[in-house]
């Protein structure tokens, strides 16, 4: 249905500054002035209280009754993310997110089924902070790699600033490298391991090309530039497979991460909720914070509903 009073602009809701809590941190301030820029307002949150547990106070500088919201800050983990749409509904706030879509998009078990055929193939193993799977269970998670090299990672990151220690294995079938580097995954990701374990096929990816961050918005691709690990790079993705995939897994606010395969074919190499992906620096966000205005109000002014 339609609605008959006016649409308002959004609120944005970015992570405050630790040492100036009523401004956006630093990291987020040009981000914040792109969503003024685009007619909407901006608050802070106190992302340590979040991330403490204390989600009440987390948003105690969010206006009451300011409707419709759009997070961008740090990643978050779903639980918390949830904590955070309970204190904002308290507060008549609506994230445009819905926790069941932020999982959905942030996790990989969320997404992978809906791009297996785009991304290297995965098998997850689930296991929590501070333990690692015992090797027997590595073993067979690995088997159906073969002697195949994969790559070590959670349901969100790997550690591949860590790569010979905390990512590779040359040979899925050496058991011994497999689990020294499991263990060792698992001990620098700390209290932060999401999920598990997961392994991913190895993918040769040209480096002369870099990847590409596509940020999409309701199935359509709004910006498409470099991933912030390699600025300096702008590659320009086939996305014709991608686009129904995006449109399937049915979140309004996501991004992909594609590289080109040195055979030729763009490949998945994440996906990622929108809200918490970040821009490279300097990249200008004006874009994307228009499209994202524009979206807010098509959807209250043409009842369709947030994900």
């Amino acid at each position: 249905m339609t609605l008959d009073r006016p649409s308002a602009p959004p609120l944005f809701l970015l992570p405050g500054d630790p040492l100036r809590p009523r401004r956006p941190d630093p990291h987020f301030a040009a981000e914040a002035a792109a969503a003024r820029s685009a007619g909407a307002s901006a608050a802070v949150l106190d992302h340590e209280a979040l991330s403490a547990g204390d989600a009440g106070a987390a948003v105690s500088r969010v206006p009451r009754g300011a409707g419709a919201v759009w997070y961008r800050g740090w990643m978050l983990p779903a639980g918390r993310y949830a904590e955070l749409a309970a204190a904002l509904a308290a507060r008549g706030c609506r994230l445009l997110t819905s926790p069941a879509a932020y999982r959905t998009a942030h996790e990989l078990p969320g997404w992978y089924d809906t791009f297996r055929a785009l991304t290297p193939r995965s098998a997850l193993l689930p296991c929590a902070p501070g333990r690692a799977p015992e090797r027997a269970a590595l073993a067979r998670l690995a088997g159906p790699f073969g002697d195949r090299p994969v790559v070590v990672k959670d349901w969100v990151k790997s550690r591949k600033h860590e790569w010979e220690e905390a990512a590779y294995v040359p040979d899925a079938a050496d058991t011994d490298r497999l689990a020294s580097v499991v263990h060792r995954f698992v001990a620098l990701q700390e209290e932060f391991l999401t999920g598990g374990v997961v392994l991913r096929a190895f993918e040769d990816f040209d480096r002369a090309v870099g990847e590409a961050r596509v940020w999409w918005l309701d199935g359509e691709p709004v910006l498409t530039g470099p991933h912030p690990d390699t600025p300096g790079l702008c590659p320009a993705p086939d996305l014709t497979h991608v686009a129904p995939r995006v449109r399937e897994l049915g979140a309004r606010f996501v991004t992909t991460d594609l590289a080109l395969r040195t055979d030729g074919v763009w490949r998945v190499v994440e996906v990622g909720d929108g809200q918490v992906s970040g821009l490279p620096a300097g990249a200008d966000a004006g874009p994307l914070f228009e499209a994202l205005v524009s979206a807010s109000a098509e959807v209250r002014a043409g009842g369709r509903t947030g994900s």
